[in-house]
């Protein structure tokens, strides 16, 4: 009897201690996100570990990255990412339960990953906290920091933030950094064609920054400006 009540309370005690862990670890993410509200991430989870792997290679190099605030980043571009990214980003409480279907589905017919259905929130949650592995336990983080996302902020704090801080290409993050590297302009003179572009770059921006004349990235390009006038901001 004495072994199973001495059980018993170790039992009780990790659990316990466990639960308490994991509170304060999630209350860590709540604080950050409630201070980022009203200021502004100076980097991301996403944005050091990029910097690390291009130190490798250059130890001097330098991420490219200007905050600008929502009002100054061209509705073109807030449209062109509605269209390419998560479409029903202003209805939706961070899940798009029927892109993650489609998604599945069409990663089952490919035999492989094309597709992640992420939204917005989403990505910036991965973005802002959390390491590029992939793990059952990253994504119920992901969604958690997701949900903690919307209770705290309004869409367009969300979108806000993604737009300065989503990378475009090779330390390029940011709606300004992208614009002028791409076409030397700021990201409040982004044309309906230039937004369509940065929005089409999006899944593989590495990728696009060395292949800019894709012929795909010109078709999807070509897609996204066709829809934009539908899309909806916050």
């Amino acid at each position: 009897m004495r072994v199973i009540v001495a059980v018993w309370r170790a039992f009780c005690y990790f659990t316990g201690s466990l639960v308490i862990a994991t509170a304060i670890y999630e209350f860590w993410f709540f604080a950050q996100i409630l201070h980022w509200v009203d200021h502004n991430p100076p980097t991301t989870r996403f944005m050091e570990s990029r910097l690390r792997e291009i130190k490798q290679k250059y130890p001097n190099a330098r991420l490219q990255q200007e905050w600008v605030d929502y009002g100054k980043i061209s509705i073109n571009l807030k449209r062109a990412i509605i269209v390419a990214e998560d479409a029903k980003f202003i209805d939706h409480e961070g899940f798009d339960w029927e892109g993650m279907e489609r998604a599945i589905e069409k990663n089952q017919e490919r035999g492989r990953i094309v597709a992640g259905g992420s939204t917005i929130t989403q990505q910036l949650a991965k973005n802002l906290f959390l390491s590029g592995e992939r793990s059952a336990l990253r994504k119920i983080q992901e969604a958690a920091i997701t949900i903690m996302l919307e209770l705290v902020m309004d869409k367009r704090r969300i979108f806000e933030i993604y737009l300065n801080v989503a990378e475009w290409g090779d330390g390029i993050f940011g709606a300004e950094a992208a614009a002028r590297h791409y076409f030397g302009v700021d990201a409040a003179s982004l044309t309906p064609e230039l937004g369509a572009r940065l929005a089409a770059m999006l899944p593989r921006p590495r990728y696009y920054d060395r292949y800019r004349t894709s012929p795909y990235l010109e078709k999807y390009s070509e897609i996204i400006a066709e829809r934009m006038d539908a899309a909806q901001i916050p």
